[in-house]
Order: structure tokens, then sequence, then C-alpha cells
């Protein structure tokens, strides 16, 4: 694994534990600042656009019934100016698969899109088995 691999997965952490931790205020530091964001939540339209992006997550994180998450089987499709996170989040209901994109934007790596649906059970690892339900 590259230096750069290590950076992105860093940044995909740096996501979660804000989620985990309903903290917008990391959450927004994480995205990207151009207006050409996008993010699909589970069951909701696609949102385009940094203002929507972070309207939904204020929703989220404020919202009485913010899920506890937690991530892993993670895996970096890397790229120059734009990397790919794939991995699985773990919820009280279940597993969800995510993809979350990141690009450069000066030495940092932002999220530009974020993708997360369920995940049939069984089928959460791709190996037949599903994680453990909480790793936090």
């Amino acid at each position: 694994m590259t230096h750069e691999d290590l950076d992105v997965l860093a940044a995909n952490a740096a996501f979660y534990r804000a989620f985990a931790a309903r903290d917008l205020d990391a959450m927004e530091a994480l995205w990207a600042h151009s207006p050409h964001v996008a993010c699909t939540h589970p069951g909701w339209a696609a949102l385009h656009g940094r203002d929507a992006v972070m309207a939904s997550w204020r929703a989220i994180l404020d919202g009485p019934d913010a899920p506890e998450i937690s991530c892993s089987h993670e895996s970096v499709i890397p790229g120059e100016r734009m990397a790919v996170v794939l991995c699985v989040e773990s919820l009280r209901g279940g597993s969800l698969a995510a993809t979350n994109v990141f690009v450069r934007e000066g030495s940092e790596w932002r999220i530009v899109h974020h993708h997360a649906g369920p995940i049939a059970p069984g089928r959460a690892t791709g190996s037949g088995e599903d994680p453990p339900p909480f790793l936090n």
C-alpha cells in the first residue's frame, strides 16, 4: 500500500469519525469545496451541490435518530488527483456498501461523492460472510 493510499484511508476514517461523533464542523471540513459534490444516502434521491449535501448531513447529524455507524473492509482504487474507497458500513439494521470518492484539494483529500446502499445478508464482504455488526 502506498503513502497516497494511506492518506486516502485516513481521510475516509476521518469521515466515519465525524459521522459517528455527529461532528458537523468536522464533516463540513472533509467535503470538497467544489459545487460539484454529490451524495446518495440510503433510500434518498441523489443530492447535487455542496449546499444540498451539507444540508443533508446537518439534518442527519442533528437528528435524534442519527445512526451509530462503523466502517470496515476498506479498499482503495487510487488515482493521481482522485481516489475511490469501497467499504462496508455497519449499522444496527445491517450492512451498507459504500463508495466514497475523494479529490485532491491542495495537499488534502476531500470527499466529492458518497453513496451507500443496503447489502443483502451474507453478501457484506463478497466472501459470503457478514462483518461483525459493531466494531466500536
